[in-house]
């Protein structure tokens, strides 16, 4: 296989691109370096296509060495022909390769290897070849031995090494498998006993249930997975068994007399004892595979918007972990996030104490000019919601000081409370205070916050905790790498766990960074990273362009122009008389004209750039130190409450999409409950997923289109009414 042809067409990409890709990869250089600085050479592939094809390129390369790794084996034996070279060749997946190797693998004892054993091999030779002359009987005779008695049981033997050969023959498992996957249906039922255990009927759907293999969604196929783990259901894969006997005896069965017979008993019994419980058990493995893979990039897309949330920046804020009997945790903390201020209060169940809660937060706002409250979304949120609200309103009534709260959603705070990297950042605090911290600077810096906690925790995406670990571990640490990476790191004011995401640093190289801004003082030159020990030229290389310097000694190291292309965003300064200073001072507002009125393919020769990295250049020194989460929308701050007792069927609402899933998306309106958008009302055009309209963190209208108080479930729509 030409593995970079493979790609090329694949990917629909420049054969040179491609080839460029592989070499920057193969050299070490990290996606989002390659995304960022190495434009012209990929085609200014970004880095979803980068990953993507970083994947395809582990999978081929794999493919690859088992083809060779099967070669060998089989050479080995003695056993290879040109059509295995052949098949080999031609293989393109790994199952294909393992098909083609499963004759020749050596096997636990079967009834096979036992037959064979017996020296019943030629025996069986001679049955498959179904010369119509043949008198079995006859021939089982001159096989009979102290192990063989009779003539049966010569024929029996034969039968099962007949069988084997059917089971492991590749061509006939491919027929048999595409047969599963285009005509099989999957169904489920209640295990024995199980149906009075689910009280919730969390599987209810699934008690009688039954629908065509290639039909199945992921969603579906995740649920019945887990009810299957947790002994709740028995699932299974039908298919017309008498269809698929056929299927299985087609490449061998020939018109041969009594041999025929044989061999096609010995073909239905190798479909029934050996190949159906294998293909069957592979095509689930496949579907749980593809449910699986959907399901990470679903949690991929929530979660890049969801840590791409604009920040709130330089507002005092007072962070509200809620809670019934143990209090409501509360820290206040600056624009930076610095702690300023903390307590435990009682204005819920079963205290209730809220006049002298009051009276303790209006002092606490007071004093630090607190401007919003964040409140986590968790046990007793509803009640400290409707207590916030009052407050605040009290608040504008007394001294007219406007004050605003935020409904955070603190999936994980509690994860990052019980940290280890909790327990270092606020070593005297207590679990609970940690988590107010972390509820209040995650309004202030999502991605900076975020960062702490293990993706799996933070509550977007759906059955996270089935998936292959180690496969969505990778997946969600690439979109961690890419956000902080597009964003851009303070190198003065970032965490050990920020900096750790940063292209071509690790855990301990950040360790380091702090370690030497602690010791020498803020960083005032990127160059000065050559200093911190393990960051040698090669990790300088891939970070430096992602670590900003606010307040150095060269304004072009709070941009995202990487150090090796300073002379040249120099040279297109000076090009039209421009200097450092005039980027210092936001003098240049009129750049990128001149550059077009001069010619952008004469300036990017004139300056040895690429058009890509020129158009890069300029965005960067024309707004030095940009956030380009700064375009989002802001969350909205809430001045009053409602509950879901207020809802009306037909009522309009503004709601923030929490989380977007196969089947629709979960929107917040401001009840404490999220209502559910169904795939089917998102839009009146045919879509195939909810992602392809609504995203994490978009702000949409909704309409109320049934509400279940008892169950509290919210049913909306986005389709407005005529």
């Amino acid at each position: 296989m030409d593995i970079l042809q493979t790609i090329t067409q694949e990917f629909n990409l420049q054969p040179t691109h491609v080839k460029n890709i592989v070499s920057l990869l193969d050299e070490g250089n990290t996606i989002p370096f390659i995304a960022r600085y190495r434009k012209e050479m990929t085609g200014a592939c970004d880095d979803q296509v980068l990953r993507a094809l970083s994947d395809r390129l582990t999978y081929l390369r794999n493919l690859e060495k088992r083809k060779e790794e099967v070669a060998n084996a089989i050479t080995e034996q003695g056993k290879m022909t040109d059509e295995i070279t052949a098949a080999l060749a031609k293989a393109v997946t790994l199952t294909e390769v393992e098909d083609i190797y499963r004759p020749y693998k050596q096997k636990r004892k079967t009834r096979a290897s036992v037959a064979i054993a017996k020296g019943l091999q030629p025996l069986a030779d001679v049955i498959l070849a179904q010369d119509k002359a043949l008198d079995v009987r006859a021939e089982a005779e001159k096989y009979l031995n102290e192990e063989v008695k009779t003539v049966e049981e010569a024929i029996v033997g034969a039968q099962d090494i007949i069988a084997e050969i059917v089971s492991d023959d590749a061509a006939t498992r491919k027929k048999l498998r595409n047969f599963f996957f285009n005509h099989g249906s999957i169904s489920s039922c209640y295990a024995k006993g199980k149906e009075a255990e689910d009280e919730k009927k969390t599987y209810g759907m699934y008690a009688d249930y039954a629908e065509p293999v290639s039909e199945a969604k992921s969603h579906r196929i995740l649920a019945l997975n887990r009810g299957e783990k947790e002994e709740f259901l028995k699932v299974s894969i039908v298919v017309d068994g008498e269809f698929a006997k056929r299927i299985a005896a087609a490449s061998f069965l020939k018109d041969g007399g009594e041999s025929s017979k044989i061999v096609k008993a010995a073909a239905e019994d190798g479909y029934d004892r050996l190949i159906a419980p294998s293909i069957e058990r592979e095509v689930r493995a496949q579907l749980f595979d593809d449910a699986s893979e959907q399901a990470i990039k679903m949690f991929e897309l929530n979660l890049k918007p969801l840590l791409m949330q604009p920040p709130v920046k330089d507002k005092i804020t007072m962070g509200w972990d809620p809670a019934y009997r143990t209090g409501c945790k509360i820290c206040v903390v600056d624009g930076t996030g610095k702690v300023l201020d903390k307590t435990v209060v009682f204005p819920t169940p079963p205290q209730n104490k809220t006049e002298e809660v009051k009276v303790v937060l209006k002092k606490m706002i007071a004093k630090h000019a607190v401007e919003v409250i964040s409140c986590g979304n968790g046990t007793a949120s509803k009640e400290s919601e409707i207590f916030i609200a009052e407050l605040i309103k009290e608040i504008k009534a007394e001294t007219g000081r406007e004050v605003g709260y935020v409904i955070v959603n603190e999936a994980g705070a509690s994860v990052y409370s019980a940290s280890a990297l909790g327990a270092e950042e606020f070593p005297d605090y207590d679990v609970t205070a940690r988590s107010a911290v972390s509820i209040a600077r995650r309004l202030q810096d999502p991605l900076a916050e975020l960062i702490k906690i293990d993706p799996k925790s933070i509550g977007v995406g759906q059955y996270q905790h089935d998936m292959n670990e180690k496969r969505l571990d990778s997946a969600l640490s690439g979109v961690l790498e890419d956000c902080v990476n597009s964003v851009g790191v303070d190198l003065n004011t970032a965490s050990v766990s920020l900096l750790k995401f940063v292209a071509g640093l690790n855990s301990a190289v950040a360790k380091n960074i702090v370690a030497f801004r602690e010791e020498n003082g803020r960083f005032v030159s990127r160059k000065q990273l050559l200093k911190v020990p393990k960051l040698g030229e090669k990790a300088y290389t891939q970070c430096a362009g992602f670590l900003r310097i606010d307040g150095g000694k060269d304004i072009l190291d709070n941009t995202a122009v990487h150090p090796e292309s300073y002379q040249k965003a120099e040279k297109l300064l000076a090009l039209f008389s421009y200097t450092k200073e005039d980027v210092k001072a936001r003098r240049i507002a009129d750049l990128r004209q001149k550059i077009k009125a001069y010619g952008e393919e004469k300036a990017a020769k004139e300056t040895e750039l690429d058009k890509a990295t020129m158009n890069d250049i300029i965005t960067e020194l024309m707004k030095p130190g940009r956030d380009i989460r700064e375009g989002l929308p802001a969350p909205t701050l809430r001045k009053d409450v409602m509950g879901i007792e207020d809802l009306k069927v037909g009522m309009e609402l503004t709601g923030t999409v929490r989380n977007v899933v196969d089947f629709g998306a979960f929107i917040d309106i401001g009840v404490h409950q999220d209502g559910l958008v169904h795939i089917s009302e998102i839009t009146e055009r045919y879509i195939k997923h909810p992602s392809d309209v609504l995203k994490v963190g978009q702000v949409v209208q909704v309409w109320i289109k049934d509400v279940d108080v008892k169950k509290n479930r919210i049913g909306l729509t986005m389709k407005k009414k005529k």
